[in-house]
């Protein structure tokens, strides 16, 4: 798919605004958005393939691809950032923190933390 994700103009958001049916020629006009997956390039779209294809193991990707542990790991964070999810991981990371510091401060035990942080595992 070679879809255009952003003004050629300004760089700006580009929207779809009309789909038409390539047997019976209806159009359906409107303002829609692209899918998630548009903004990635076709290197991109390549390694989250394969990327799947190998069930998220890294190793597999590694040998897959021939590229190192690092790069792929890089790859995958740039991936995730690129889409929106990056700061999944930073917001877990954050209240993960949060917890030991509640608990170093005396505010919880130690039990109380350990069930909290298995909650977020969950």
């Amino acid at each position: 798919m070679n879809i255009p994700n952003k003004c050629p103009s300004c760089s700006g958001k580009v929207v779809v605004t009309e789909l038409s049916c390539t047997d019976c020629k209806t159009s359906v006009k409107g303002s829609f958005e692209l899918p998630v997956f548009a903004v990635l390039s076709p290197e991109e779209e390549g390694f989250l393939r394969v990327f799947l294809a190998a069930r998220g193991s890294i190793k597999e990707v590694e040998r897959q691809l021939n590229i190192s542990y690092p790069t792929v790991r890089g790859r995958l964070e740039s991936l995730l950032n690129k889409l929106g999810l990056g700061s999944l991981q930073a917001e877990a990371k954050r209240r993960r923190l949060e917890i030991v510091s509640r608990l170093e401060r005396g505010e919880i035990s130690a039990q109380e933390a350990v069930a909290m942080l298995k909650e977020l595992e969950g």
